[in-house]
């Protein structure tokens, strides 16, 4: 056996109606002020409307910081590292997706009365140094598995992003509510659980990093997500399957964030940087492709996964063969889910594909992991077919 290391959230608890014990909580932790780091949309949805009240009776001072958005900026970030340092806040909770999870892990640690490093300091792996304030993250989509993960992912320019990878972002608790998923839309809902099954998928087959306890959780994640999918997306209202979502996307949090995704985000980054594609979407649309050019060299693999995804309808045949079902079962969920099933659809130019391919080569942390190697001309060939 190779040798590997494991991190994760040091509590996960998976419970339907969980978020209303948000304040309980936060003073068993000792915090007397608390930050909630949010987006406009979940204040609109009033996801918040039976959380909040919990810290009246708790007698805990609580502020909502309501203002992040989709790839968040720097500027959204310092703002809410701000108010958290006005309130001499004490611990930190990201409620909402990946984006509201991202900010919530990096004020936990800016706004940390000794930390003396600046933003520009951080980017990079293993660059952010010291402690960091208590952080409880409570995810609002089944999909980025932001809430087991230690990397936070901010936008830096008009296209450029980076990212801040450590330890210390992995928060103290992550809680699993599938009460707060109920008002997702069901594009939403496909689009963010598609992003997990990427994750489990990209996990698995995995070159550098690939271990025995990521192949177990992505094995587990693509398992409940592909038997919920479906029933989550055309029966919104039914918790089980949402809550049987949101542990799969936690699961497939965990294997990624220890054995790293590759080619199929590599080619969705540059669609949300240069389009604005939301991430989900992105991987849905080129994902089907990816896996097709890496059936080559990773067919046993997706074999493998074959019978979590097909059940009983995966025909025999040889690995190859059994690849390619799986391939076009995934892309069947798109199908099923309406999701847009090509490039064009989803309103990319035809001539943004030579800047795709050229920014997706960019992203050699992911293609490093990627199992069959990945040129620039294989990924412009990629972009083409998706179009």
């Amino acid at each position: 056996m190779l040798p590997f290391s494991f991190a994760t959230t040091a509590q996960i608890i998976c419970e339907i109606g969980a978020s209303q014990r948000l304040a309980e909580l936060c003073r068993e932790r000792g915090a007397q002020r608390v930050l909630i780091v949010t987006d406009p949309g979940i204040s609109t949805l009033g996801l918040l409307g039976d959380v909040l009240p919990g810290f009246t009776r708790a007698d805990v001072t609580v502020e909502v910081f309501d203002q992040v958005v989709a790839d968040p900026p720097e500027a959204i970030l310092l703002a809410a590292v701000a108010q958290a340092k006005a309130l001499k806040a004490q611990l930190i909770i990201g409620f909402g997706g990946g984006s509201s999870m991202d900010v919530a892990k990096l004020v936990a640690l800016l706004a940390h009365p000794d930390c003396s490093q600046a933003l520009a300091e951080i980017y990079g792996v293993g660059n952010a140094r010291g402690q960091r304030l208590p952080l409880i993250l409570v995810p609002t989509t089944a999909g980025t598995g932001s809430e087991v993960t230690q990397i936070s992912i901010i936008t830096t320019g008009e296209t450029s992003k980076m990212g801040v990878v450590s330890p210390l972002l992995l928060p103290d608790l992550a809680l699993l509510d599938a009460e707060l998923t109920l008002g997702l839309p069901p594009a939403v809902t496909a689009a963010t659980g598609i992003d997990a099954m990427v994750h489990a998928i990209e996990a698995y087959t995995s070159v550098l990093k690939k271990n025995p306890l990521s192949d177990l959780l992505a094995r587990e994640a693509l398992r409940l997500l592909a038997a919920n999918l479906d029933e989550a997306v055309h029966n919104g209202g039914n918790r089980q399957a949402r809550q049987a979502m949101l542990l799969g996307s936690c699961l497939a949090g965990q294997a990624f964030a220890n054995a790293p995704v590759a080619a199929v985000h590599a080619l969705a980054y540059p669609l949300g940087g240069h389009c604005h594609i939301p991430h989900g979407l992105s991987n849905a649309l080129v994902l089907p492709h990816v896996l097709g050019f890496n059936a080559n060299v990773a067919a046993p693999l997706y074999a493998e996964l074959a019978p979590l995804v097909l059940g009983q309808q995966l025909r025999t045949g040889s690995a190859m063969q059994q690849s390619e079902q799986f391939i076009g079962a995934l892309a069947d969920f798109s199908e099923r889910s309406g999701l847009p099933m090509s490039l064009r659809d989803a309103g990319v130019p035809l001539d943004m594909l030579p800047t795709l391919a050229r920014d997706a080569m960019l992203q050699q942390r992911l293609l490093v992991n990627n199992p069959r190697e990945m040129t620039e001309a294989h990924a412009l060939a990629i972009y083409q077919v998706a179009y």
